[in-house]
């Protein structure tokens, strides 16, 4: 491998459904071009792109692999993402730098979910791009049936490469001098026709389909003839939006700006980012500045990759992709840049988690070599997360699904030696009153020496207030004012563990009207036990109940769909609470309990064959039905007698 300059290059990503043939094409574009001898299989574990020890145990990409194809003087840098839904972040932060995309399409099996997912993307991120539609090979394949199916779904800015009227209506509808030309019935140049499709390609007017077979070669040359031909460089690409709401030009001169976009976290390698230089020249020892992290980084080792094959580099040139190795602060969606000159590019558009598992190490002593060990993992995936529930005292690994969550675990115990169990995860649960209770709450103690004396009567009853509403109504000195912060301060203490299930404690009003002291024996510690023994005693009086939490659920299918997820919603304690027409068909506003929600991601999906989607955030709290809340108090309390 070698540099190029800028406008012999182009950055494709590979998108499709998962099997569709992204990291075998590979292998075939690499035959094509002579840098294997022989196509690699995915089956054989034998591939340039899927090289890590888990993508070959499992038989599918799960990280995004930079496999660059030097093809008669251009070079085309692959960007191979997986197709599994779990990993969809992956292909977002590949389309964040990329200048034209691919979707891969079995023949076999037409209009994927997968296809269609990759259809939105492109058209989210603005990207250039192909259609493949790839092993023509198989046996009882009707390749025009997939075009026409492709059409039907996309439109008709879909065109083959051997339907030359409706190429060349394509073209002519990509620029208005070559309509004029169309309509008059006058034949292209070949120059206009090239820069015809290059404009309609660049603008997403057209999307190209080229036929192929990876195992026989047919078409492949054809296929990197046209990237190389047809589709934009990176001089081409729109300015990248800044943090601040401006823009990054993309120059070939002037200061180096990087964004990376990918980062792999190697046991052995330490570290590797894959950055674009957006902007500039990059060069070997750089000194540039991160100002997300405001820190500097000196560049070590540049190198180009092609999957695990490093090729060091002295110089990068401007829209290149590149491999840092070691950098000490920078992280995914970072931007380097010179500190004279500081500009951050936007994040990258990741998914935000919908499936949450508890975990814990299995050795309970390796509790935090599973925390760093995570951590670690979390720099080469950004979408997964850990949380710690401080309210249940669980760990939670958040991410796309039960694949990824499978991933992380697995990857957790090869890399970093630490094993990791699933526990059922817990509800934080919250306790309140739903009446009103007057109690007195005294606390006596004599020794031999000095005694203890605490003496308060306190009405309880519900609060709109979240938390306690403390008051004090005390007239004549019966409670000494003094006193008074020991006893809310009592009451407070109270409210983090209620007397029905160990639950926090909230919406409670505490109005302390009356007690008694004494002189030499009365302090603030018996007024806090006195305050104390009062909420325990009030609280039961007073109707208490459970409290669950309750998620508000926006959830996104196809309109078919509808009325099933309805149908499981109500079946999970759920409301719908309304629903709107939208670009995927409708969107559904819905509420339904935490708990009964654990799953939900994993079903929805199997419910709309993938095509679902739905976020989530915490709305508010409602009491738990009486026999939802008997078996949790039944299960604290034997939890208690254990």
């Amino acid at each position: 491998m070698k540099g190029y300059s800028s406008d012999k290059i182009r950055n494709v990503v590979l998108l499709g459904h998962g099997g569709s043939g992204k990291t075998t094409f590979l292998e075939a574009a690499l035959l094509n071009t002579k840098v294997v001898t022989r196509l690699g299989k995915v089956e054989d574990g034998n591939t340039v792109s899927d090289y890590e020890k888990m993508e070959i145990e499992k038989g599918y990409t799960i990280n995004t692999t930079l496999v660059p194809v030097e093809y008669k003087g251009t070079k085309i840098n692959f960007l191979d993402t997986p197709g599994f839904f779990d990993f969809q972040g992956e292909p977002r932060s590949a389309l964040s730098i990329a200048d034209a995309a691919v979707i891969m399409v079995d023949a076999s099996a037409g209009v994927q979910v997968g296809t269609e997912k990759a259809w939105s993307l492109v058209k989210e991120y603005g990207t250039p791009s192909f259609i493949v539609i790839n092993k023509i090979d198989k046996e009882n394949v009707d390749v025009d049936a997939v075009v026409a199916e492709l059409r039907d779904k996309f439109g008709t800015s879909v065109v083959t490469d051997d339907d030359e009227d409706a190429m060349n209506e394509a073209v002519a509808g990509a620029d208005e001098e070559l309509m004029e030309k169309y309509f008059e019935g006058e034949p292209f140049t070949e120059e206009e026709f090239t820069n015809g499709l290059h404009n309609g390609i660049k603008s997403g007017d057209i999307t190209p389909i080229i036929k192929a077979s990876n195992f026989t070669g047919a078409g492949i040359d054809e296929i990197l003839g046209c990237f190389a031909k047809y589709l934009p460089s990176p001089l081409e690409h729109e300015p990248f939006k800044s943090v601040d709401g401006g823009e990054i030009k993309v120059e070939e001169t002037g200061d180096p700006c990087l964004f990376v976009f990918k980062t792999l976290a190697d046991p052995f390698l330490g570290k590797i980012s894959y950055a674009k230089v957006v902007s500039g020249v990059l060069k070997a020892g750089a000194d540039l500045y991160n100002p997300r992290a405001e820190k500097s980084e000196k560049l070590g080792s540049i190198f180009y990759l092609r999957g695990k094959t490093q090729v060091n580099t002295d110089t990068v040139a401007c829209g290149d992709i590149v491999a840092l190795g070691k950098l000490q602060y920078t992280k995914t969606g970072d931007t380097l840049c010179m500190k004279a000159k500081p500009v951050e590019m936007e994040e990258i558009k990741f998914p935000k988690p919908c499936y949450f598992v508890a975990v814990e190490a299995a050795d309970k002593n390796e509790d935090e070599k599973m925390a760093q060990g995570l951590s670690k993992l979390m720099e080469e995936d950004p979408t997964f997360v850990l949380e710690r529930n401080s309210e249940t005292r669980q760990t939670l690994l958040g991410g796309q699904g039960d694949i990824q969550l499978g991933i992380v675990m697995a990857k957790l115990k090869d890399r970093y030696k630490v094993s990791v169990n699933i526990i059922p995860q817990k509800i934080a649960y919250r306790e309140t009153i739903k009446g009103s209770s007057d109690v007195q709450g005294k606390h006596k103690k004599q020794s031999g020496g000095a005694g203890q004396y605490g003496d308060v009567h306190i009405r309880f009853s519900p609060s709109a207030e979240p938390g306690l509403e403390f008051s004090e109504e005390l007239f004549g000195g019966s409670v000494p004012k003094n006193y008074v912060p020991a006893v809310e301060k009592g009451l407070l203490e109270c409210m983090d563990k209620g007397p029905l299930a160990g639950c926090k404690v909230q919406n409670i009003k505490a109005v302390l009207y009356d007690g008694s002291y004494h002189e030499v024996d009365s302090n603030e510690v018996s007024f806090k036990i006195a305050a104390s023994l009062a909420f325990k005693k009030g609280i039961v009086e007073a109707k208490p109940c459970l409290l669950e939490p309750i998620m508000k659920v926006e959830i996104t299918v196809p309109e078919k769909y509808t009325g099933d997820v309805m149908g499981d919603m109500n079946k999970r304690r759920g409301r719908i609470l309304g629903m709107d027409p939208c670009n995927e068909g409708t969107q559904l506003h819905a509420e339904a309990p935490q708990s009964e929600l654990f799953d939900y991601a994993i079903v929805l999906r199997a419910m709309t064959q993938a095509r679902g989607s739905f976020e989530m955030e915490f709305a508010r709290y409602e009491e738990l039905p009486t026999n939802l809340a008997d078996k949790v108090i039944a299960a604290y309390k034997a939890e208690q007698e254990a």
